[in-house]
């Protein structure tokens, strides 16, 4: 018996740290508050090809990825949600972006303080921060492969 397909919904979430700054998203939409860029992962797409592109489209701000801080999967009745929430550097000395567009109103550098100050769209980005300030374990990115690759680099 073949059973239905489970709808999935996957996302990239991006933690960009620079010393002790980290890289904060005005979103357009979800009512105009704080987060950290992020986005859909889109068909055809893997999770570090939407980090980049959810990075750039929305802070303006190249990265290098340094590793995964967490993969997270929430089922639910109606389908799945899994989201990789990278760690990440800015490639070079890039400003953020300043200029509204469709997807999102602006980026900019925060020291922790200065977030707490911010409307915010979710609670946790502060504790994702001070986990990161404090020396939270970061995962290698060969921990996220494509199915049937081998484990040992090379």
């Amino acid at each position: 018996m073949s059973r239905d397909p489970i709808p999935t919904w996957c996302f990239s979430v991006i933690v960009v740290k620079k010393g002790h700054r980290f890289l904060v998203v005005h979103e357009r939409k979800h009512g105009q508050l704080w987060y950290l860029p992020a986005g859909r992962v889109e068909v055809g797409e893997s999770f570090f090809e939407a980090a980049h592109r959810e990075t750039l489209e929305e802070a303006g701000i190249p990265i290098t990825i340094e590793g995964i801080l967490r993969i997270e999967h929430s089922p639910s009745d109606h389908g799945s949600r899994m989201r990789v929430i990278f760690l990440a550097r800015p490639k070079d000395d890039t400003a953020p972006k300043s200029v509204p567009d469709d997807e999102s109103l602006e980026a900019r550098w925060v020291s922790l303080e200065e977030l707490e100050k911010l409307p915010q769209r979710s609670p946790y980005v502060p504790q994702l921060f001070r986990d990161v300030l404090d020396g939270a374990q970061v995962f290698p990115v060969s921990l996220l492969g494509e199915e049937g690759q081998g484990l040992l680099p090379g």
